[in-house]
C-alpha cells in the first residue's frame, strides 16, 4: 500500500485476500510500503497500517516492522536498486532520458482535454540521438527516464479475469519510470521489487489490470520471469457507489474505536465478495483459509452493506463469549468500559467482580451486537445501584413490605432454578399472594427497586442477570431507606 493515510476497508480486503492465498498455499505474506511520492507521505501511516493488520489478525510474515530476508521493505530505502535497473534499461535502449519541461507537458495536457482527448505524452524525446542527450546533460538540464512502450503485447492469464491484454503503446505515451528526484514511479518500483523479493503471486485491485501489460513489457525488457497476477473486483457501497473516505467511515481505526471485532470485518468483506464455496455469516479466519479458491473469485464488483456489520459482530461476539479464554479478555474490557462510563457514579466494587461481569456476559450472549451495548443507559442498572426510597415504592403499592419479603424468599431457591422462565412463573404466583396489588403494579415496583428505572428489560431478566445476592441487597436497601 501507499502510506498516504489510514488503512481502509478496501485495503483490508486486498491484504486479507493476499494473506488467505499465502496461508492456503503455505506461502509468505509480505507487506511492502510504497512511499515513492514523498509529497503525499503521511508520517506514522506505515506504522499505522502494520498495527491495523496486526489488530485484524492478518499480520505480515515480512514487513518494515518485522524485517525479513528480502528487505528493506520501504521503497524509499531501495533507491539504489531502482537506479541500477533504470541504468540497465538505458543501456539496452529499452528506456531513454526525457528533457521535456513540466510546462510543456502541462500545455499538452490542457490542449488534449480541450479537444476531449485522453492526455498522453507524444514520445518527443524518444528520438533524441546520443549526441543530443549528451549535450543536454552537459547543459545541466533536468530529465526523467521513460520506458519505451512497444506494440504487439503478449496476452497474459489473470487469475481472476482470465486471458487479457492491453495495447498500451496505442493509447498511452511512454511512461516515466524514474523521476528527476531519483525516485521511481509505481511501474518500475513494483516490477523491480517483485523480482528481487521473489514474489510469485500478486493480488491487487482491478484498477491495475490495464497497466499489467505495461508491467509485463518491463519484465520482458529486464529478461525476468513475471509473477502471476490476480486482480480483485472493486469493493463498493451497497448502492454501487464508491466507498467514501470523506467521513472516515471506512477506516479500520474507526471500527476498532467503536468496538467492532476484527473477525466481523474480515467476515463481512469476504461475505460480500467471492472466492469461497458459499456465502455464510460467521466464518472464522481458519474457515476462510480452508474454503478459499482463487478461481472462485468473480469479476463482479463486491457490494458492501455496512448496515449488516452489527449482526456480523453479534455472531462473532457470541463466539468470543462462549470461549473461556476470549471471555476472560471480554470481562477485563467490560470492566474498563464500566469504569470509563460510570466511574463518576457510585459503582460498587461488587458489580465489577469477575464472576458478576462474566455472568452478565453469558446471560446477554446473543442479545448484544457490541460489548459497549452493556454500558448503555438500558443496562445502567447492572453497574450503578439505584437510590430508591421506600416512599417512592409506596406510591406504587402499599404492600411494599409484603412484596419485598415474598421476593426475598424466592431468592433462596437454588441458583439453577433462577431462570427467566421459572422466575416469570414464580412472580405470577407471588402476585396472587398479595391482597390488592395488580401484577403490573408489582412489576413496576420491583423494576424501580432493582434499577431505579421505569423501563427496561423484564423484571425476571433483571433478577437473573443481577443474581440472587445483588437482588436481595437492592431490595433490603430500598425497604430500609
Amino acid at each position: 500500500p501507499t502510506i498516504t493515510g489510514f488503512l481502509h476497508l478496501g485495503g483490508l480486503r486486498t491484504a486479507l485476500y493476499n494473506y488467505i492465498f499465502a496461508k492456503k498455499h503455505q506461502g509468505t505474506f509480505i507487506l511492502r510500503v510504497e512511499d515513492t511520492d514523498q509529497n503525499r507521505v503521511v508520517p506514522g501511516a506505515a506504522e499505522g497500517i502494520e498495527d491495523m493488520l496486526d489488530w485484524a489478525g492478518i499480520p505480515p510474515d515480512e514487513s518494515p516492522g518485522r524485517g525479513g530476508p528480502a528487505g528493506p521493505y520501504v521503497q524509499s530505502r531501495r533507491l539504489e536498486l531502482y537506479g541500477q535497473a533504470s541504468a540497465a534499461l538505458l543501456a539496452s535502449g529499452a528506456a531513454y532520458r526525457c528533457f521535456c519541461s513540466p510546462q510543456r507537458l502541462q500545455l499538452r495536457r490542457r490542449a488534449a482535454l480541450r479537444r476531449q482527448q485522453t492526455p498522453r505524452y507524444d514520445n518527443r524525446c524518444r528520438h533524441l540521438t546520443p549526441a543530443e542527450v549528451a549535450q543536454k546533460l552537459s547543459q545541466g538540464l533536468d530529465c526523467v527516464i521513460r520506458f519505451r512502450l512497444e506494440k504487439g503485447v503478449e496476452p497474459f492469464q489473470d487469475l481472476v479475469y482470465g486471458w487479457n491484454k492491453h495495447e498500451v503503446a496505442e493509447v498511452e505515451g511512454d511512461p516515466v519510470i524514474l523521476k528527476g528526484d531519483g525516485f521511481p514511479t509505481y511501474h518500475l518500483a513494483n516490477v523491480v521489487d517483485d523480482h528481487y523479493m521473489g514474489i510469485t503471486h500478486v493480488l491487487r485491485g482491478t484498477e491495475w489490470l490495464a497497466s499489467t501489460s505495461k508491467h509485463l513489457l518491463l519484465y520482458k525488457a529486464f529478461g525476468w520471469e513475471p509473477p502471476q497476477f490476480g486482480h480483485l473486483p472493486l469493493l463498493l457501497n451497497k448502492d454501487g457507489g464508491k466507498l467514501s473516505k470523506r467521513q472516515g467511515d471506512i477506516f479500520l481505526e474507526r471500527f476498532a474505536r467503536d468496538g467492532f471485532l476484527p473477525e466481523a470485518l474480515l467476515d463481512i468483506v469476504t461475505n460480500c465478495g467471492s472466492g469461497f464455496t458459499e456465502k455464510q455469516m460467521g466464518r472464522t479466519l481458519e474457515e476462510l483459509i480452508s474454503q478459499f479458491e482463487v478461481d472462485r473469485i468473480t469479476t463482479h464488483s463486491a457490494l458492501l452493506d455496512l448496515e449488516a456489520l452489527p449482526e456480523f459482530n453479534r455472531i462473532h461476539l457470541t463466539r468470543h463469549i462462549e470461549n473461556q479464554g476470549l471471555r476472560q479478555k471480554l470481562v477485563r474490557e467490560l470492566q474498563g468500559l464500566v469504569e470509563l462510563v460510570y466511574g463518576g457514579q457510585q459503582v460498587d466494587p461488587d458489580v465489577l467482580e469477575n464472576e458478576y461481569v462474566e455472568r452478565v456476559l453469558l446471560l446477554r450472549k446473543g442479545h448484544i451486537s457490541l460489548l459497549k451495548n452493556l454500558v448503555s443507559s438500558d443496562y445502567s442498572y447492572l453497574w450503578v445501584r439505584p437510590s430508591v426510597s421506600r416512599q417512592q415504592l409506596q406510591t406504587i403499592s402499599a404492600e411494599v413490605d409484603e412484596i419485598g419479603k415474598l421476593v426475598l424468599g424466592l431468592m433462596t431457591k437454588p441458583a439453577a432454578a433462577l431462570t427467566v422462565e421459572e422466575l416469570n412463573k414464580d412472580l405470577r404466583s407471588l402476585q396472587k399472594q398479595t391482597r390488592e396489588t395488580k401484577y403490573s403494579s408489582m412489576m413496576q415496583l420491583l423494576r424501580l427497586a432493582l434499577s431505579g428505572r421505569q423501563h427496561g428489560p423484564s423484571v425476571a431478566e433483571m433478577m437473573v442477570t443481577l443474581g440472587a445476592q445483588e437482588v436481595c441487597g437492592r431490595i433490603h436497601r430500598a425497604l430500609s431507606s
